[in-house]
């Protein structure tokens, strides 16, 4: 194993990153991404218990299902450029964060206890400055007791739509949100959500499969001949999928809602799409004729799971004798987000392995920041460590301190990252704070970049992913709950 230290003093002999001791004394600036001038929506939101019927009807109903506003998978949307200020109150027995996942946000709206805030106690307040600089598909989430809260439902889809979109003439839309349960399926009730087996391997699966909330498999109706734009998501804790459609007519044309140039699915290996927790994707389907079925599916199973059916029918008002025609993936607007100078950036490196014990290879902060003896509430985290970056681990367990930053990077400069998953099991990694681009991978060959702001690790995988570093304190961790709950997440620091 490469200690961080190590790691650091190769780079800087390599004349890559430079790490001031006296750097880790600053506190970053929190930097709006919008001007004040930009109009302002203001939102009432809410997190709280309610019972489902997650087995079917006739079965016995769930209590302690969480949700936003009292509706499953809650859907916001407003216009590009908006800022939302969102009133929250958190109705949960429990403390709790809202993260606004991929959402370039102000540092200390990032919702990340303890580093941007101190945990919402139940029956109190927060609220969040939500600035909403670039069109796409997001999601928000809890960022304490994530593996238990977001296991029982509690994640909110957030679409910031582009008006130049609608000049494309997209005839529907549909969300496909993967999310299991993980229930007792005679009762209803909840089993436990983290395990230490499921933890220190890939992650505990849920009993339940799901699509939308329901064991039956959405069934859509959408005009023939037309073009359907599906938004997936998977919302899960724990499961990664193989997302493929049943036609030829089908093509990617966002990424954790970043445009790309179109990228058919006959042109991937072996015609599928793999994705893990948090992740999404932006789908281009053309409809077949009326009566007409495109099946979507999940390939990374034994037996292909149905995740929704789409159907072709006449739609109401719409052109008689429409008639198929040859399948142009439509392009969105190009993405706007701060791009990185990768032939200038410095270079990091970091190794997502298995825990070694609890070694902090990291400069302390010092004693005057504000972090400096920050504690990890006990309530957000799991009970035992069992991953790390460069052998720091995320506190866990006993040890609730919270750990240096992994590095301390220069607002503004370009920085491209490796990370090389040497573990058994699968790591999407995500980057708080940052839209980077995926320069590479040592598996997938015929890739080509793309944006992103969380990327798929396989085992014995190396990915570079490059960004442009914006001010605050950013976490950096697995999104399998139970792996980042388990010690796989860390922090930098960009001043």
């Amino acid at each position: 194993m490469i200690s961080r230290r190590a790691l650091l003093a190769g780079a800087a002999a390599a004349g890559a990153v430079g790490f001031a001791p006296s750097a880790l004394g600053r506190v970053p600036a929190s930097v709006d991404t919008l001007p004040k001038s930009a109009p302002v929506r203001r939102l009432a939101l809410s997190a709280a218990e309610m019972e489902m019927p997650l087995l079917g009807p006739g079965k016995p109903v769930t209590k302690g299902f969480c949700a936003y506003n009292g509706t499953p998978f809650l859907t916001l949307r407003a216009p590009v450029g908006t800022r939302l200020m969102v009133d929250f109150e958190n109705r949960l027995p429990d403390l709790t964060t809202v993260h606004w996942h991929g959402v370039r946000v102000p540092y200390l709206s990032d919702g990340v206890s303890p580093i941007t805030q101190a945990p919402i106690p139940a029956g109190s307040t927060f609220t969040y400055n939500v600035p909403l600089p670039d069109p796409g598909f997001y999601f928000f989430h809890p960022h304490c007791d994530e593996t238990g809260q977001v296991g029982r439902g509690l994640v909110g889809l957030l679409v910031v739509d582009d008006p130049a979109e609608a000049k494309l003439g997209f005839d529907a839309e549909h969300f496909i949100v993967v999310k299991d349960w993980r229930l007792d399926e005679k009762d209803g009730r909840w089993l436990e959500m983290f395990t230490d087996e499921g933890a220190s391997t890939a992650g505990t699966f849920g009993t339940v499969r799901a699509t939308n909330g329901s064991i039956v498999p959405p069934r859509v109706e959408a005009p023939a001949y037309g073009d359907v734009r599906l938004r997936v998501i998977v919302a899960d804790s724990t499961r990664t999928i193989d997302f493929g459609c049943e036609t030829e007519d089908a093509a990617i044309i966002a990424i954790d809602g970043q445009a790309l140039t179109p990228l058919p699915f006959s042109k991937l290996p072996n015609e599928i799409w793999r994705m893990g927790p948090a992740m999404r994707i932006d789908v281009h389907v053309r409809m077949p004729g009326p009566g007409e079925e495109v099946k979507v599916y999940d390939y990374r199973t034994a037996e292909p799971y149905l995740l929704t059916t789409l159907v072709g029918v006449d739609a109401p008002g719409s052109k008689p004798g429409r008639k198929k025609t040859a399948f142009r993936p439509k392009a969105l607007p190009p993405a706007k987000v701060p791009l990185p100078d990768v032939k200038r950036a410095s270079r990091i490196d970091y190794l997502v392995q298995t825990a070694a014990g609890p070694i902090v290879s990291g400069d302390p902060l010092p004693p005057d920041d504000p972090l400096a003896k920050a504690l990890i509430a006990s309530a957000c985290v799991g009970s035992k460590t069992f991953w790390a970056i460069n052998r720091n681990s995320w506190g866990a367990g006993a040890d609730l301190r919270l750990p240096p930053p992994l590095a301390t990077l220069k607002d503004g400069a370009s920085y491209v990252v490796s990370i090389t998953n040497v573990t058994k099991h699968v790591h999407p990694m995500h980057l708080h704070g940052h839209v980077f681009r995926v320069l590479s991978s040592s598996k997938k060959k015929d890739i080509p970049p793309y944006l992103a702001d969380t990327v798929m690790t396989e085992p014995n995988e190396t990915v570079e992913i490059a960004f442009r570093a914006t001010s605050g304190d950013w976490v950096f961790h697995c999104h399998i709950l139970e792996h980042m709950d388990s010690g796989l997440m860390g922090w930098i620091r960009v001043v």
